[in-house]
């Protein structure tokens, strides 16, 4: 691969400042990781230091920046992030294009309902019986889908991942490798000395334009519905416990545990390792800072932090309160050693 920067530049609408303009990109890079022969983009005065040291050969910058690096070229654009992924798009790594077809190896259940010219299937793939799978579905190696699930067009299963009996599935879903939906319940009643299952009868539904990253699972619900909104997206490694409603547009960092029956609003903010304990309900257009864990409702439109989840700006003071506990410590005990010997 290589691509001028004036080519670079005309993709992406924007105006080479310094530099060459038919010098070469042969990769893409971080400021920080690139070598030469890299294009990187530059959109944050945060990393002004990365910019000045990076070893890429040329570099998106926003419109107006004028502290260019002597050593590398710069391209003027209104959105260096988001042109960066144009050009990636356009030169970079190519996912590989649909490609209707039915591996021999696929085991297809009699009345499943699929069109064959307008499906992908992979080697190896179980679909039971009931199935009903839309255009333009892919269906991966090793995926398993379970009795009458249903599959909405342009949507994609990665290699191994499971869709269990009954669950449904919007248009334009993509399940990672190795994704779980519908699995049971983590339910259970205690008595008699042992712990007795308690039957997951309900589905997962999952609406329109959700991604749900590697590894990560949605149980079934007990009854009714576990409920994934509208655009919603699901990093790696995440539990979602049964009957959980996710509102629309919601992003849900990795390593998030959800216990059974919360509902979380519309555009909810759940960021990396938090816990949610079961039954409460987490307003719309709230932000969850990593690690906190919820215990309680907590209002819309908020930003929380700490164990119990707490406003940020609480939580903020309290942490700076603690951490000033040495120094006022160090101050009670110069107090006492003024005092007489009988009075400490």
């Amino acid at each position: 691969m290589k691509i001028s920067l004036s080519d670079l530049a005309a993709l992406v609408g924007g105006t080479v400042l310094c530099g060459d303009p038919v010098g070469q990109i042969t990769g893409f890079a971080s400021l920080k990781e690139a070598l030469p022969g890299d294009l990187s983009f530059f959109h944050d005065a945060r990393y002004n230091e990365r910019l000045a040291h990076t070893h890429a050969s040329a570099v998106l910058v926003p419109l107006g920046w004028t502290d260019f690096p002597p050593h590398v070229s710069c391209i003027a654009v209104s959105d260096p992030s988001r042109s960066f992924e144009q050009i990636v798009e356009a030169y970079g790594f190519q996912p590989a294009p649909f490609t209707p077809g039915v591996h021999p190896s696929a085991v297809i259940a009699d009345g499943v309902k699929y069109d064959p010219l307008r499906v992908s299937i992979g080697p190896h793939a179980v679909i039971e019986s009931g199935v009903e799978l839309g255009d333009e579905v892919e269906i991966g190696p090793g995926c398993f889908v379970g009795r009458n699930a249903a599959i909405g067009a342009g949507s994609r299963l990665h290699a191994n991942a499971t869709v269990h009996a009954e669950c449904l599935l919007g248009e334009r879903v993509f399940l990672h490798s190795g994704v779980v939906i519908g699995a049971d319940g983590f339910g259970y009643e205690f008595g008699q000395g042992r712990h007795r299952k308690v039957r997951q009868a309900g589905i997962v539904q999952i609406d329109n334009d959700v991604e749900i990253g590697a590894g990560s699972t949605v149980d079934r619900a007990r009854f009714g519905r576990t409920w994934i909104g509208e655009g919603t997206k699901i990093d790696n490694l995440v539990q979602i416990g049964h009957n959980v409603v996710v509102g629309r547009h919601c992003i849900i960092v990795a390593c998030a545990a959800i216990a059974g029956s919360v509902v979380i609003g519309d555009y909810v903010v759940i960021a990396a390792q938090v816990g949610i304990a079961g039954h409460v309900h987490v307003g719309a257009q709230s932000t969850l800072a990593a690690r906190c864990g919820v215990t309680r409702d907590l209002p819309a439109g908020g930003t929380y932090l700490g164990f119990p989840a707490i406003p940020a700006g609480e939580e903020k003071r309290r942490l700076a309160s603690i951490n000033r506990l040495p120094q006022l410590l160090g101050r009670v005990k110069e107090l006492e050693s003024r005092l007489p010997a009988g009075d400490k």
